[in-house]
């Protein structure tokens, strides 16, 4: 089963927080795992969009409390931003959903790890794909690291 990061500030404008709900309800649609850093903002957001379609949401949080109430299984790390590295290690490709400057630590994990990192309203660097809208950052993820037989 598909694991897809989608990753993106603890703080966002309603604009963003509805992109990312709509990119974890497109993760859940199409039948692929949601990983998080499982806190607010575009993560609260991508959570509860996978959830409302009847989606898994995984969130690598920094700390031993405070997760966000759409995510299903919550692994407390205790390593501060350095779960980044573990969160996008763990998906099979990375979706951007806007973002300061732990999102940038988290692509430029991704990158150097060889994964895809598709972008919406995101930094703008070379390797992150950059998307027209959150449904297509997230299928061009899926296909990506599941591509269709």
């Amino acid at each position: 089963m598909a694991q897809i990061a989608i990753i993106g500030a603890g703080e966002c404008d309603p604009d963003l927080y509805s992109a990312a709900e709509t990119a974890g309800a497109r993760v859940a649609e199409m039948g692929a795992v949601l990983l998080t850093g499982g806190l607010y903002g575009v993560m609260e957001a991508a959570s509860k969009g996978a959830k409302s379609r009847g989606g898994t949401t995984v969130g690598i949080i920094p700390f031993l409390a405070g997760e966000n109430t759409y995510t299903d299984i919550v692994i407390r790390s205790g390593l501060g931003q350095a779960r980044n590295t573990v969160l996008v290690q763990s998906a099979g490709a990375v979706v951007a959903i806007g973002g300061e400057y732990g999102t940038l630590s988290e692509i430029a994990s991704a990158l150097k790890l060889g994964k895809k990192v598709f972008g919406f309203r995101t930094w703008d660097i070379k390797g992150v794909q950059a998307c027209e809208s959150p449904v297509e950052a997230v299928t061009k993820a899926i296909d990506a690291c599941c591509p269709s037989p």
